[in-house]
């Protein structure tokens, strides 16, 4: 039988990288097949593939363009492509093309590419695992959204605005002040497009003091994964790495195991198949803090310096992998991955010129010596030669020095500089003796370094870099003369009279900016150059007209060559005002056009038909109550722009117009601003879209979630939660399994507390949606709302019936059992009564009246055994119109409501003499005990008015059990923090008036009472009969015994009464009703000031 043919590997890449695979792919019996672009057809790595296609077109695009990739593999008869790195390595559109073309991508499959390969949701992976990332945005950002949040890190803030595809520190900039976003922004996404084929970018804060560690990982797609110890990548320049070294020095053993056990999750995560680098950030300020950065699922450039210490190839790994190998068939796993053996460093060599700012300037010229070190425990990965003239539209990384040394970083320093010493390279400028100082430098040896280090260097290593030892001391070793020396083949010449405006670095030009006849002013920019997949701007050094332009776009410039001609003799002192009159401030650009379109779709006027079917319903959509709730202009829109994980089902159009802002209306804003100010008003607002996919959690719309539950713990945000919806939505795409690594539940639970939390429910709300309404402190819900924790479908597809949504947890269900708060007719209604609750965390109101308090004489009746209505005077003590009653048909013998006294909030709980007489019992301790807890933790007094003949008794009540339940309010109460005041309305006997008194009567601030109060151990009549029932049974005339029995009685009441106790010093005082109201207020005032508290007081509010 003949063999089967070997694999065919195509090597979509160029230079060094390509040089190394095609090694690798023929050690394993593979043929090769290469790529050149049109004007990279000199390049070395065209002589080491069994094949070579030509792509058309020049420069990078050439290699980013997918249908000529595929069409080169397929002319070629490939059976597996790889990426290489940079390029199209992390581009899931491409592994997508060689699947449909039957060509196999070697790396992740494109749909762990669209994880990892997007920065953005990679952070929003690390955080579903568990594993911290930096403050950021993560989607691809606007302008708008940058600001926003580079101005809500306050004072001394800083971010980095990244591409969200690529590596190798294109698509990225530092900011530090705010003047410099939009530059940065639109830099950042150039760079992105003409580096990566893609220009969105995000933003993340920037940590100022870091190391750079990436650990090295590898999986079988089985969910199989080991890791290969980790790199440090900490020498960067401009973000661009310089030097790696493998293992990291001087890194804690803790902290290590900490970073390979997170990359270890993540890569379990998404079921990782090939190579995959997982980057972090070691902030040196903050010890043992680390954070993920970004993940990197290809081949790194770095890579070789895990190989030298653990021995690994692992390029022919990534291949083996890709043919189906499971780690086990390869004998991988972490127990034969042993750990580093010595010390491994790699350097970049490249083709430049550099600043003394640190700035990197491609070289031109050509390579007249090329002579690479060698020796022991020496490789270098290359692709120069003798001849190249090294091309400016690509990576200036002409070669990489790595050196091994068994004995650690001390030797392999010496090592390395030794090496870089023996590379003879001649006839261009590069950076050689830069790292061989850079290398010598004291702190690289103690490793005591930061990302940021080698900028305060610069200037200190390029003087040293003169004075290092090089192969040979001879004009050889000096680069060719300038380019701009030479002479410049331009479009025309300079006119009489005119001065040119020349290009600053040699590269390809992108953009002429102005024309014949234009007029430029002094600053103004009017070129951009590409050089090293960087932009750079060209200015006018001075004011005039163009009289001629002198180069053209897509042609490669050297330094120096003129570009425009300008003659200065049209600056006629009017070019600032020329240009500012050329600008059309209401003009909408097409990518601002695109923009505010795909705002403006997920807006309640583009969408009527939902709309309607909201309103058949009487219902509200979700934007429309975020408006209503929220003060006019201040909503602060997060996210508005997500869509469903649904791509591989839906096109990207039908994505837009069927899941607006992925069913998830999310934002910040104020309320009540007007009364408490914009500080105390802060609020963030989740609202779920019913007519989303009814309201479901998708895996989009739970990242959103997350990520506003992470903003609200961080900065003490109240959040108020629509909740209306199905639960998890099971037809998203999500790479896992279970998706139960999501953290919203923990995030929601995390705020209980720290911040007021309300939840709003109209229509059905089970499942998932249920749960986060669960964890809020209020539930407010209206007539037609279902509240469950499964709806009817999972109810009917676990065997349990078939029932109708309103059969499951109606309002007249969910009300009386203690589950809603508040029961209102509507949402417009729901929107009012949530302002009003939160207002009672915002602080005190002005204005404030109150009934005639004369009326409180006459509240309870003379009679002792007649019964009133607590709630009457209740709404004649507090303010008028301020008072907002909890879980009213629940436990109806406990009343639990907020109110004012002269405009300040507090809490009350009452015994209702109307339900039991006014005992307590189970469900009335649990709910004046969870009351507490959600008072003290915001800090509003209590107020208890009390009138109890004690706890329930007997058997049924023990049936509920009662002796766990009524001593939560003990237990609580001996928490609190707040001010406590009692007021004894009648009655005040047992553990029921201690309980209600705080524990004890001279446990609140002051325990007074009405002159209708009794007080006893127990009741009057049940200590009667149990302290003379002997005497009373031995009365055998019926009418003689109750006269006895109310003689006993009547002795007993004036015996308790409020001004006998009173007068022993067991209560503060007895008073006149209508004085109730002002002992109050002076017992408010007499308290000292809450201190500001940055924290929570309670781990949490019980949801029961």
């Amino acid at each position: 039988m003949p063999s089967p043919a070997p694999p065919v590997l195509l090597i979509a890449n160029r230079g060094e990288i390509a040089i190394r695979i095609a090694r690798a792919a023929s050690e394993l019996g593979w043929r090769t097949v290469g790529l050149v672009s049109e004007d990279d057809q000199q390049a070395q790595h065209a002589c080491h593939v069994d094949a070579l296609q030509v792509l058309p077109g020049k420069g990078v695009s050439a290699y980013l363009h997918i249908a000529h990739v595929v069409a080169a593999a397929q002319a070629e008869g490939c059976t597996h492509v790889h990426p290489g790195y940079g390029l199209l390595s992390e581009n899931a559109d491409f592994a997508r093309a060689c699947a449909a073309a039957g060509l196999t991508f070697v790396g992740p499959a494109p749909e762990v590419l669209d994880w990892l390969g997007d920065k953005a949701q990679a952070r929003a992976l690390a955080q579903r695992c568990g594993v911290p990332v930096t403050e950021g945005l993560d989607h691809g950002v606007s302008l708008a959204e940058v600001h926003a949040f580079f101005a809500k890190l306050g004072q001394g803030g800083a971010i980095m605005i990244k591409a969200l595809a690529g590596g190798g520190g294109r698509g990225m900039r530092v900011v530090e002040a705010e003047q410099d976003i939009p530059a940065a922004f639109e830099r950042c996404q150039s760079e992105a497009l003409a580096a990566f084929g893609r220009s969105d970018v995000y933003a993340e804060q920037l940590v100022r003091r870091a190391r750079h560690i990436e650990v090295q990982v590898l999986g079988d797609g089985t969910g199989a994964v080991v890791h290969a110890w980790e790199r440090d990548c900490t020498v960067q320049r401009n973000h661009q790495k310089l030097v790696e070294i493998a293992p990291a020095p001087n890194l804690d053993p803790g902290l290590r195991q900490r970073l390979l056990d997170d990359a270890v999750t993540l890569a379990q995560a998404v079921k990782l198949r090939g190579l995959c680098t997982f980057e972090f950030l070691v902030d040196l300020d903050r010890a043992g803090r680390h954070c993920f950065m970004e993940a990197n699922p290809r081949l790194q450039v770095e890579h070789t310096v895990t190989e030298a210490v653990t021995g690994l190839d692992l390029v022919q790994l990534q291949l083996r992998l890709s043919q189906g190998a499971t780690l086990a068939d390869l004998a991988l796993s972490q127990a034969t991955i042993a750990p580093p053996h010595g010390t491994a460093i790699q350097a970049r060599v490249n083709v430049e010129r550099m600043g003394p700012d640190g700035r990197a300037l491609p070289s031109g010229g050509t390579v007249r010596a090329h002579e690479p070190p060698s020796g022991p425990g020496v490789r270098v990965d290359g692709h120069g030669h003798v001849g190249l003239q090294p091309h400016s539209g690509f990576d200036t990384l002409l070669a990489k020095v790595i050196v091994h040394h068994p004995s650690g970083l001390g030797p392999a320093l010496n090592r390395a500089r030794r090496a870089l010493a023996e590379f003879r390279l001649e006839g261009v400028d590069h950076n050689i003796a830069f790292l061989q100082a850079l290398l010598a430098h004291p702190d690289v040896a103690a490793y005591q370094l930061s990302t940021r280090w080698l900028q305060g260097q610069v200037a200190s290593l390029l003087a040293a870099s003169s004075h290092q030892p090089r192969p040979r001391a001879s004009a050889a070793t000096h680069s060719l003369a300038p380019a701009l020396a030479r002479p410049h083949a331009g479009l025309g010449e300079l006119g009489e009279g005119c001065i040119a405006v020349s290009a600053t670095v040699p590269g390809s030009l992108v953009s002429l900016l102005v024309h014949p006849g234009d007029t430029v002013r002094a600053g103004q920019r009017v070129a951009v150059i590409e050089a090293m997949k960087m932009e750079f701007e060209i200015v006018a050094t001075q004011g005039g007209r163009v009289d001629a332009v002198l180069a053209e776009v897509g042609h490669v410039v050297d330094e120096g060559q003129p570009l425009i001609a300008l003659d200065p003799a049209g600056d006629d002192g009017q070019a600032h005002a020329t240009q500012d009159q050329t600008l059309d401030p209401d003009h909408i650009r097409p990518d601002l056009a695109e923009v505010i379109e795909r705002h403006a779709v997920t807006r309640d006027d583009r969408r009527p038909e939902a709309v309607a079917k909201r309103h058949a319903k009487g219902h509200r959509t979700a934007r429309e109550n975020v408006d209503d709730f929220l003060d006019g202009g201040s909503f602060l829109e997060y996210g508005a722009l997500a869509l469903a994980s649904q791509r591989l089902r839906l096109k990207e159009p039908e994505l837009i117009a069927r899941s607006p802002a992925d069913g998830l209306v999310a934002g910040l804003g104020t309320v009540n601003a007007a009364q408490f100010g914009e500080q105390a008003a802060r609020c963030m607002v989740l609202a779920y879209d019913y007519t989303v996919f009814a309201g479901t959690q998708g895996v989009i719309n739970h990242k959103k979630t997350d990520r506003m539950l992470h903003l609200a713990l961080q900065r003490q945000l109240p959040l108020v939660l629509w909740a209306e919806g199905g639960g998890g939505r099971p037809n998203d795409e999500y790479p896992g399994v279970s998706l139960l690594d999501n953290m919203t539940f923990l995030g929601m639970a995390r705020l209980s507390g720290l911040v007021p939390l309300v939840a709003i429910v109209n229509g059905r709300c089970f499942a998932g949606n249920a749960s986060l309404a669960g964890c809020c402190d209020v539930i407010i819900a209206t007539q037609d709302s279902s509240l469950g924790m499964a709806g009817p479908a999972m109810i009917e597809g676990g065997g349990l019936g078939k029932f109708t949504p309103e059969e499951v947890g109606p309002v007249s269900m969910q009300a009386p059992n203690g589950v809603i708060d508040i029961v209102v007719d509507d949402e417009a209604q729901a929107v009012q009564v949530a302002r009003q609750y939160l207002s009672y965390f915002q602080g005190t109101t002005t204005g404030w009246q109150c009934a005639d308090q004369r009326l409180l004489r006459h509240v309870v009746p003379e009679k002792r055994t007649r019964v009133y209505d607590m709630r009457a005077a209740i709404d004649t003590l507090f303010d008028t119109g301020s008072v907002l009653e909890l879980r009213r048909d629940f436990a109806p013998g406990m009343v639990t409501t907020l109110a004012r006294l002269e405009g300040r909030p507090v809490g009350v709980i009452a015994n209702d003499p109307r339900h039991l007489g006014g005992a307590i019992d189970a469900n009335g301790a649990d709910k004046a005990a969870r009351f507490m807890q959600l008072c003290d933790a915001f800090d509003l007094p209590l107020v208890s008015l009390c009138d109890t003949p004690g706890f329930m008794v007997g058997p049924d009540a023990e049936q509920t059990a009662t002796v766990r339940h009524f001593s939560r309010m003990f237990l609580t109460a001996a928490s609190l923090s707040v001010p406590y005041f009692t007021v004894v309305l009648r009655k005040g006997y047992g553990l029921g008036a201690q309980a209600m008194t705080a524990g004890s009567l001279l446990a609140p601030d002051f325990t007074i009472a009405w002159p209708t109060s009794e007080f006893g151990p127990m009741g009057i009549e049940g200590a009667v009969h149990l302290g003379f029932g002997k005497q009373l049974a031995s009365i055998e005339d019926t009418a003689q015994r109750q006269q006895m029995f109310d003689h006993l009685v009547a002795t007993a009441y004036q015996r308790g009464k409020g001004l006998n106790m009173a007068s022993h010093l067991e209560l503060d005082d007895v008073i006149d009703p209508s004085e109730t109201r002002r002992c109050l207020v002076r017992g408010l005032a007499a308290m000292p000031p809450i201190p500001h508290r940055p924290g929570r007081k309670r781990p949490f509010v019980d949801a029961w």
